[in-house]
């Protein structure tokens, strides 16, 4: 895609961050949605050298297809829950609310993304969403998840270390941090129970709960369960997984 006034090599590249709808509930338009996401996605994307566009939540498989191909690389956003049904499951009572649009639009903007070989970035939400685009499933909540003990839906700051976290070696997101193992905060009840096929887990939290997930061949794509966008101003580590995210698109525009 030509941009005018801009060097393929050294242009900062353009990552469409998928949003979310919110429903207003007060006056004087109750009812009304509207599209969104949190700024610090944002934020983070440009701090680490991308140039961020929200991609709103459309239906038509033309449009979206669209939206793809005028990007170069997708961020797939936290938000609802995911319809378990997108799995094969009935919504059972610690399901929390959900969106089919919001679904139906990322999980077809995920899937034209590895299509097009355009890297994609989950975080939260869109690790949970990666994860079922390519045919793996969730735990509707985490308290029906074996041997889980661990708070993860922290009661605290957003930026605050929540629970330690243990990296696989030689996965691309142990080269981001090392492979000592780091902290993170965390903010879900919902938890990868099956891993898509031609992904592998990278990161574990200390009750076997995964993560993050990452592509093992094709298209890049990682995720995340945490919320590094969230850390990065308090803990630049963090800023990391955006860098890695941007250099990695780069290297795919060229």
């Amino acid at each position: 895609m030509e941009r005018t006034g801009t060097n393929e090599n050294t242009r900062r590249p353009l990552i469409g961050i998928l949003a979310n709808l919110l429903v207003v509930e007060s006056n004087p338009f109750p009812g009304l949605e509207r599209s969104y996401v949190n700024h610090d996605y944002v934020a983070a994307v440009e701090a680490a050298g991308g140039i961020p566009v929200m991609l709103p939540v459309v239906g038509n498989p033309q449009t979206i297809r669209g939206q793809i191909e005028a990007v170069d690389a997708v961020l797939a956003t936290g938000g609802y829950d995911p319809d378990p049904m997108l799995w094969g499951e009935q919504p059972n009572r610690r399901i929390e609310f959900i969106n089919p649009e919001v679904d139906q639009h990322q999980l077809q903007a995920i899937r034209v993304a590895y299509e097009l070989g355009k890297p994609i970035l989950g975080i939260c939400r869109g690790l949970q969403m990666i994860n079922i685009a390519f045919g793996g499933s969730l735990y509707q909540d985490l308290s029906l998840v074996p041997d889980s003990y661990i708070q993860h839906y922290q009661k605290s700051l957003k930026y605050a270390f929540g629970h330690q976290v243990s990296l696989v070696k030689g996965t691309r997101l142990s080269a981001v941090f090392g492979d000592a193992g780091m902290a993170a905060n965390s903010f879900h009840h919902l938890a990868i129970r099956v891993v898509a096929p031609g992904f592998l887990v990278n990161a574990y939290a200390p009750d076997g709960v995964i993560e993050g997930i990452e592509s093992s061949g094709g298209a890049s794509v990682m995720a995340v369960q945490w919320h590094p966008e969230m850390m990065y101003l308090k803990h630049p580590e963090m800023l990391g997984i955006f860098l890695d995210f941007i250099a990695v698109t780069k290297e795919a525009v060229t």
